[in-house]
């Protein structure tokens, strides 16, 4: 017989009572938090001697790939709370607890040369409810690793890496536990050094290190977290430093310390951690802020997602923004490094808008700078980008390749002073190339104030009044047919076969997009310079034209990081246009190829019988 126990970490006592309130001082907090497993949980196997081996073998097998499933891009995401429909629990203590554990090692490895003896992490967190049961894991894991421990409490994301540079903090490292927008039946882990966010090749290394841990430590988890971590108060500095810098960059002639006097400005939270940026910046710096929605953390979000691509989050702040004719709108998402704004007579201003708004605003402080999004923005972007003096450099989807394809073009002699993706993750070289979601609705405050004292009133929605929209956008998905280990494989094996089409002419019209101006090439996917970055994820992007039209659209298609799908989205300046690029990608790509037999192609077949084309 062959027993196998899987350990369950909780916290004993009161130690689940956790407090989000800063801290008054550093000195560290005595617990005494322990971690014992319920045997209930053991798992009991009947099996004959002859084969307990291979068995074991396979259940290492199993194990091990648990948590390289973990791994999302660069983050680490899972269930962490049951009741998901079609869903397990996978991000357990244990599992994080060896993810923080080889964080940790690896952290300390890369330290070597520098002879640090105490390597300092952080680690905050938004307020999901599974988000103290998971912390400790975190701590119990950075203390196996030999790490010191600082525990923020309520933070942000872009926060956590500001505290790896700001003074006297500039911990070695950190980590923000949160799952951005997803459900709260989610967490997930982001990972910071002084450099900034780790890639999705140094998260898969960490990733397979603690695969191996879990795996060989399924009845040999901590029992006791033997370095308390310290609790600190980081928040009260990141807010500090974004009022400075609003501050200093207005320079308001008149009240200096209060340059946001006289201005009404609405937050919608959506009860994640961006409640601070109200009290703990805009009111200290003059604003009225009534009005504002979902201040108070709740980790059951209980309103709507906090998203700012989400209809009904823009919708509530609209509404707020126009009852209290306010001069701006905010929506953060829940770890506030993704932001939206409404401007002063209600208009929505994300996705391709809000691009347009930040690069017009980069655009005046640098001009002819190069501009990165990812490669589902519009040809109507990219021309309002040119019109100003900029180039747009259309890149890879996923806000980590966006940013590092930034920071390579800065290196390679290009210079680029904005990074964004259509989700609203966007970053600036001004500011360590992080995706901060404050720091870009920081940045159209200031415009915002500067326009009001140069006698400007149409508010900063004047500012993108000249931008295109599409006469037509659609994004439709396709599920891998097939088991879970497979799926990245096959969804592979078809991305690649669209490019064979596309390549050898089989459908008509269309071409794989390329930006010479920044060395991407093949689809907006492949790196021409000496130094390409790896592929983390399969995608492509198609131009398409015709006799009558000319160029009027483009499809990109990609293989999804989160779910074993592809996604396809489409774009067209025609009536019509995107149903017909539909039908030539079913008819002359899906059923000719035979990807149809791996892929389900239901959603793209119901949007291409949806309308008779012309």
């Amino acid at each position: 017989m062959s027993s196998i126990s899987t350990p369950s970490i909780y916290l004993q006592g009161n130690a689940h009572k956790t407090s989000f309130a800063p801290a008054t001082n550093t000195k560290p907090f005595h617990t005494s938090l322990k971690f014992p497993f319920s045997q209930s949980l053991t798992k009991v196997v009947r099996v004959n001697s002859s084969s307990t081996a291979k068995y074991n073998e396979v259940v290492v097998d199993e194990e091990i790939d648990k948590i390289r499933r973990l791994q999302n891009g660069s983050d680490v995401r899972g269930v962490a709370l049951e009741g998901e429909k079609g869903r397990k629990k996978d991000l357990t203590p244990p599992a994080v607890e060896a993810i923080a554990e080889s964080f940790g090692e690896w952290v300390t490895n890369g330290l070597e040369k520098e002879s640090v003896e105490d390597v300092r992490v952080s680690l905050g967190r938004d307020p999901r409810v599974s988000g103290a049961s998971l912390s400790v894991a975190v701590f119990a894991g950075l203390s196996r690793a030999g790490c010191s421990v600082f525990d923020m409490g309520l933070a942000t994301t872009p926060a956590c890496f500001m505290s790896t540079l700001l003074p006297p903090f500039a911990y070695h490292a950190s980590i923000m536990m949160t799952a951005s927008h997803l459900p709260y039946t989610r967490n997930g882990l982001k990972f910071f050094t002084r450099k900034g966010g780790l890639t999705s090749p140094e998260v898969e290394e960490i990733c397979d290190i603690a695969a191996r841990k879990y795996a060989n430590r399924l009845t040999k988890v901590s029992t006791m977290l033997t370095i308390p971590p310290t609790r600190v108060d980081f928040m009260s500095n990141y807010a500090k430093h974004l009022r400075d810098i609003i501050k200093e960059r207005v320079n308001h002639p008149l009240h200096y310390d209060t340059p946001l006097q006289g201005f009404k400005i609405i937050v919608n939270a959506g009860n994640g951690s961006g409640g601070f940026f109200t009290w703990d910046v805009l009111d200290k710096l003059g604003a009225d802020t009534f009005g504002s929605l979902h201040l108070n953390p709740d980790g059951m979000f209980p309103n709507h997602i906090p998203n700012p691509e989400d209809k009904i989050a823009m919708a509530l702040t609209r509404d707020a923004v126009l009852q209290n004719t306010a001069d701006l709108g905010i929506v953060f998402d829940t770890d506030v490094d993704r932001s939206g704004v409404v401007d002063n007579k209600g208009n929505p201003i994300n996705g391709d808008k809000l691009i347009a708004l930040m690069s017009a605003i980069v655009l005046r402080e640098h001009p002819e700078t190069t501009i990165v999004t990812d490669a589902r923005t519009s040809m109507a972007l990219t021309r309002f980008i040119v019109n100003r003096g900029g180039h747009h450099c259309l890149y890879r989807v996923g806000y980590r390749n966006v940013i590092d394809k930034g920071v390579h073009l800065n290196e390679d002699g290009i210079e680029a002073h904005l990074m964004m993706e259509t989700s609203g993750h966007g970053a600036l070289k001004e500011n360590h190339f992080l995706d901060d979601g404050a720091y870009m609705v920081v940045k159209i405050i200031i415009e915002m104030v500067r326009m009001k004292l140069a006698g400007l009133d149409d508010g900063i929605g004047s500012l993108i009044k000249d931008l295109e929209e599409p006469f037509e956008s659609v994004e439709l998905r396709m599920n891998i047919i097939s088991g879970p280990r497979e799926a990245k494989a096959k969804g592979v094996q078809a991305i690649e076969t669209f490019r064979t089409y596309i390549e050898e002419g089989q459908l008509k019209g269309w071409e794989l997009d390329s930006c010479g101006d920044c060395w991407v090439s093949e689809g907006c996917l492949v790196d021409s310079n000496d130094t390409p970055a790896a592929i983390d994820a399969h995608m492509y992007r198609v131009k398409v034209s015709d006799e009558e039209h000319g160029e009027h659209g483009w499809v990109h298609i990609r293989q999804s990081i989160h779910n074993p799908n592809l996604a396809v989205n489409m774009q067209s300046v025609v009536p019509g246009g995107c149903q017909s690029m539909a039908i030539d990608l079913r008819d002359k790509f899906l059923m000719a190829s035979g990807m149809d037999r791996i892929l389900d192609v239901s959603q793209i077949d119901k949007f291409a019988k949806s309308v008779r084309v012309g």
